[in-house]
């Protein structure tokens, strides 16, 4: 479980992160949704430890990241950009690598590797150097590197950006996967209908701050619409103005 609580983090007047509280359950698949400029990515890389907030907390599995970040992180998998896939390695020894900065070694690391690469459909590749790679194979490494060690928490940032329509459905399979072996997955997506058909909660941040939260049906319900795209429109579309109106 990812327990958000009253995170914040300006930059000099800009709030780019106001007070953000939200949970994300066990076996479930909680999506982070908003407008460019919205908070999401600060959010994110405050809940996986790379920024320090200024303010509020975040427990991975009742570890707090900021007090104890080597034991909050070994609980936590991040799928982060493919700027970090190295051209000249294999995904196996790929996998290793990071496996290595989770305290992994021996047999042990060799077996999750294995267990890694089975999980993620990679056998066929796991030999070869990376250079060449497509972007989906590319993103299977990265999303590798962040399951190596097993956590029972996953983040995922824009996971299916610019893949193609094999890889995506690959990559959403993957998703509810997670989920049937009860982990938790906190994921965002610009994609809406992604988020429909994955989610299970979401909350949808605006001006640095969560302006709403519930179950996709919830939000259509709410916002009057038959379809997420719509009810995100109704729903953060006239917040998104009034951020902007005050921050000005």
């Amino acid at each position: 479980m990812i327990e958000i609580h009253d995170l914040k983090k300006h930059y000099g007047q800009v709030k780019a992160v106001d007070g953000v509280s939200f949970t994300c359950p066990d076996g479930k698949i909680t999506g982070l949704l908003g407008p460019n400029g919205a908070g999401k990515s600060t959010t994110l890389r405050m809940i996986a430890g790379l920024i320090k907030p200024m303010g509020g907390k975040v427990n991975i599995d009742g570890t707090d990241i900021a007090r104890e970040p080597v034991l909050a992180r070994r609980k936590l998998g991040v799928q982060s950009d493919m700027n970090g896939v190295y051209p000249r390695l294999t995904p196996r020894e790929q996998l290793a690598y990071y496996g290595r900065f989770y305290g992994l070694s021996g047999q042990t690391l060799a077996d999750r590797v294995e267990a890694t690469l089975r999980e993620l459909n990679m056998l066929d590749i796991a030999d070869r150097r990376a250079e060449g790679f497509s972007r989906g194979q590319r993103q299977k490494i990265v999303l590798g590197r962040a399951l190596v060690h097993n956590p029972r928490n996953i983040l995922l940032d824009e996971p299916t950006n610019g893949l193609d329509v094999m890889a995506v459905r690959e990559t959403r399979e993957t998703i509810r996967l997670f989920k049937e072996q009860g982990r938790c997955v906190l994921f965002s997506t610009h994609y809406m209908d992604e988020a429909e058909r994955l989610c299970d909660h979401i909350a949808i941040i605006v001006g640095g701050k969560i302006v709403v939260a519930g179950s996709p049906q919830a939000l259509m319900q709410q916002a009057g619409k038959d379809n997420l795209e719509d009810a995100f429109v109704a729903l953060a579309g006239g917040r998104e103005g009034l951020a902007r109106s005050q921050a000005e």
